[in-house]
């Protein structure tokens, strides 16, 4: 590090009264200030302190501090101690939707969660307060909007809220699930769109970026006003498949519905380049489907099948019934969120899954375990995106 000198008036006057001083001395004419009978008065004496006197009439000395010299408040924020932090401008706080994933986000980024106290009056209201200082601070707010949905979504904007008026320089809202995802459109008369509306309240209560894993489509990201990266959990279940025993010649990738396709696309794409195949089925109503006919060749093969979220099962589990009627040797079901609406645990713990794979984006309770169920943890990939985006880095690399 420079040296950095200080004179000694430095020490002994304020710096707003040393610099206005200096502007009067330099301003008075050179004659006056050489004339010892109208010497105008040092500047020592204008901050009502004695000059200093040498003995020796050597000139004053003047101290070069190091660093192991340098008084804690001229030390900048980035030379000081974080307190076992990456960086003290990154700040993670969990709301109660998803504790467990929170911290394991931390834990990979290095820090501890932050201090927040979150509360339910009598009659259910939520009460928010940020136990620590966030002002100029970087902050994410990790909250899926899973069951109950309506009380975490409410939670989400009152902590983005709370974080707005305690001055945090940016607000990011990590939703590792976004709840009414589903409703993305009009497919009926006089019908809301409850992603939109969605959209709409976290933007307006402050939060400046957004964070959200597999999306039920990608539309919605133009849903908000505000920047939006889209992170996907496909890294996570394609690292856990090939640790399995599998010829790439026996598998097949099999999309439950069209509009998963490009999904599925990709994802076989990654996959070896295994062949696709899609359940063409007919929704009659909401948590409603029949399966009507299948679209590719699934004999003999390994189906692994593709959806970006689990909720009563009924349309994986058709669409696993018709792949065992068209001959498919094994089926694995893989999702990104397990919203496991009853009686999802019951369908999916019958013989026709080989495994079901889900990851942790929305917490597993154990009572909705079974053994064929396998969850995977998002908190690395998560954790890694959070670092990007606050160190202002790409992101597309993470999921090439």
């Amino acid at each position: 590090m420079a040296s950095i000198v200080f004179s000694p008036t430095f020490f002994l006057c304020s710096s707003s009264s040393s610099s206005s001083i200096n502007r009067r001395v330099r301003a008075e004419p050179l004659r006056r200030r050489l004339d010892s009978s109208s010497f105008a008065p040092s500047p020592l004496q204008r901050c009502g302190m004695e000059p200093l006197e040498f003995g020796n009439r050597s000139p004053p000395f003047i101290p070069i501090l190091n660093d192991k010299m340098l008084p804690g408040l001229l030390v900048s924020p980035q030379t000081r101690g974080t307190g076992g932090n990456h960086d003290s401008r990154l700040r993670i706080f969990s709301g109660n939707a998803n504790p467990a994933l929170s911290q394991e986000i931390a834990s990979y980024l290095g820090l501890q969660l932050g201090k927040i106290k979150i509360k339910r009056f009598a009659d259910g209201e939520i009460y928010v307060q940020l136990q620590e200082s966030v002002r100029g601070c970087d902050v994410f707010l990790v909250q899926p909007t899973c069951p109950p949905a309506n009380e975490n979504l409410m939670e989400l904007l009152i902590m983005i809220d709370a974080c707005r008026r305690a001055s945090a320089k940016n607000i990011t809202a990590v939703i590792p699930y976004f709840g009414y995802s589903r409703a993305d459109r009009k497919t009926q008369e006089r019908e809301s769109i409850g992603a939109k509306l969605v959209a709409n309240l976290i933007t307006k209560a402050g939060a400046n970026h957004v964070l959200a894993c597999d999306l039920h489509s990608g539309q919605s990201m133009g849903y908000f006003d505000i920047p939006v990266d889209h992170v996907y959990a496909q890294p996570v279940i394609l690292d856990y498949l090939s640790s399995k025993t599998i010829s790439s010649d026996d598998l097949v990738v099999v999309s439950p519905d069209v509009g998963g396709v490009a999904r599925a696309r990709a994802f076989a794409k990654k996959l070896s380049d295994a062949p696709l195949a899609i359940v063409d089925k007919r929704r009659h109503g909401h948590n409603a489907a029949e399966v009507l006919n299948l679209i590719g060749d699934v004999k003999g093969k390994v189906a692994i099948m593709l959806d970006d979220m689990i909720d009563t099962a009924g349309t994986i589990v058709k669409g696993a019934t018709l792949l065992h009627q068209e001959g498919a040797k094994e089926v694995f079901a893989c999702s990104t969120h397990a919203v496991f609406s009853p009686p999802a645990v019951e369908r999916l713990s019958s013989d026709l899954f080989q495994e079901v794979i889900v990851t942790n984006t929305i917490p597993v309770p154990e009572q909705n375990s079974f053994p064929q169920l396998t969850v995977l943890s998002v908190a690395n990939i998560l954790g890694e995106t959070i670092w990007r985006v606050h160190d202002d880095c790409s992101l597309s690399s993470i999921f090439q």
